[in-house]
């Protein structure tokens, strides 16, 4: 790895190559190696991580490196109670949705790579976006992510804001879109204020890899290529005035003890700056798709690795949400759950729309393999049969509780006097309208149950009239 460069390590510059400094994280990687098999520094690190209040990047990679396996079911045991101390045993759902896959950039891992002539290109109309929302709201989602390739031509902001507004603007029966999220490629700060004024709750952006040289050969043509640029996006979205952002890399592109490295430099960057960490970190892990090969790509981890880093990043960042995405299958997210994920999507389709009515094999414009097919019917029933709160709550972001005032709550785990019962309230919501019959009387037995886990008796006597209107009829209830 050569990145010479004259920048130094400096957590609160602007500048990329300083905030994620390659020689820092090369001395980070350096300094775990010593240190792996010195038990008395990485139990200080895990009685340190005990306090709740996070570990630095140098203090992970430590962990990381370890492999003691005493140790690791530490970290295990640790990322589980941290997970439960702030996000109790909710999951939040929501599905993406692919607005047009046009891109000039020339990604490598991406099918949409502007040389891929064989792939089918599609942009949904505002029209058929109206169909897909109605289809999703049918299924019962509240919370989409909507994503769109780089081309200023046939995906320009204004037809960003407009599908917003489309999407904001369906309601069908009982179904609404509360929350869209966006993951579209970096942007002027112009733009994220216009963003930010088209109401949208998280702006997300996976760096993909954190290491500047990869990242640039990963990247060859198309914009995405100036990885400055690129790496700076959540401090212009910021200064755009939207507060939650997510943070991500493509894990199998470069070597994970890197990207774990950087990634933890970037969380701590946005909190030394503006203040406030991601909002959310994705972790997702390349797979076949299209012309892609994943085993052209020679830094892949395995599931014991990705289980470790999920754990690595709870205890780092006990305040982020983490997301797991239908990339890994039924096994996987069932064993990272526990760890610190505490998003889901259900029932995701990763072509361009495909909602409202699938593609054929002949269409194909997925950008990658689902591992997991199943319906959001079945993804609920299964969360509920672990003993978790499948959540459509978007209370918060509608609440205001957004940015700093979320964080100040999260941290404070005090969060929870929210979202649990808005949890039950959401979920309330789904069986009433969408729920098959098994998963209506399992969801209807965990609400009875969960209800005396509510600690203030007014709070609780406030959410059973709550849920009984919801009976009822009514709808849109909220903490």
């Amino acid at each position: 790895m050569t990145n010479n460069n004259t920048y130094k390590y400096d957590v609160n510059s602007l500048k990329a190559e300083e905030f994620i400094n390659h020689e820092e994280i090369i001395d980070t990687l350096g300094y775990a190696d010593s240190n792996k098999d010195n038990l008395e520094l990485v139990d200080a690190i895990l009685d340190k991580a005990e306090l709740l209040k996070g570990l630095t990047h140098r203090e992970a990679s430590v962990l990381l490196a370890c492999e003691d396996k005493s140790r690791i079911n530490r970290m295990f045991e640790l990322a589980q109670k941290i997970k439960k101390d702030f996000y109790g045993n909710r999951i939040v759902m929501f599905a993406p949705l692919y607005l047009s896959n046009y891109c000039i950039n020339g990604c490598v891992y991406c099918p949409y790579h502007l040389k891929n002539k064989h792939i089918c290109r599609k942009k949904l109309t505002q029209e058929e976006i109206k169909a897909e929302v109605i289809a999703l709201q049918d299924m019962g989602h509240k919370r989409l992510a909507i994503e769109a390739g780089e081309d200023p031509v046939n995906n320009p902001i204004e037809y960003i804001l407009d599908s917003i507004k489309t999407i904001y603007s369906i309601k069908h029966k009982n179904g609404a879109i509360r929350r869209v999220n966006v993951n579209i490629a970096a942007t002027t700060v112009e733009n994220y204020r216009k963003l930010k004024d088209a109401g949208i709750g998280t702006y997300i952006l996976f760096q993909e890899t954190y290491h500047k040289e990869s990242y640039e050969k990963l990247h060859p043509t198309g914009p995405k290529h100036d990885y400055a640029y690129h790496t700076e996006a959540m401090d212009r979205a910021m200064d755009g005035g939207i507060d939650d952002v997510g943070l991500g890399v493509l894990f199998g592109l470069e070597l994970y003890r890197y990207e774990l490295a950087g990634l933890l430099m970037h969380a701590e960057h946005l909190e030394a700056v503006h203040g406030v960490g991601p909002h959310t970190i994705s972790v997702p892990r390349i797979k076949r798709a299209d012309d892609i090969d994943p085993s052209a790509f020679d830094n892949g981890i395995n599931d014991d690795i990705f289980a470790k880093i999920c754990a690595l990043i709870r205890i780092s960042v006990p305040y982020t949400g983490m997301i797991i995405s239908t990339r890994e299958s039924q096994s996987v997210r069932e064993k990272v759950l526990n760890l610190g994920v505490s998003q889901i999507s259900g029932a995701s389709r990763t072509s361009v729309g495909g909602y409202a009515e699938p593609e054929t094999e002949e269409e194909n414009s997925s950008q990658f393999d689902v591992s997991d097919n199943r319906t959001l019917d079945e993804v609920v029933n299964w969360l509920m049969r672990m003993g978790f709160i499948p959540s459509f709550c978007t209370a918060c972001y509608r609440e205001g509780r957004t940015g700093d005032r979320f964080m100040a709550l999260c941290k404070s785990k005090q969060i929870q006097n929210c979202c649990h019962p808005n949890a039950l309230l959401t979920l309330k919501e789904y069986l009433m309208d969408y729920a098959s019959e098994d998963t209506k009387k399992l969801g209807e037995e965990l609400i009875s149950r969960e209800i005396n886990n509510i600690p203030n008796p007014k709070a609780k006597d406030v959410c059973i009239n709550k849920l009984d209107l919801i009976s009822e009829g009514q709808r849109d209830f909220r903490f």
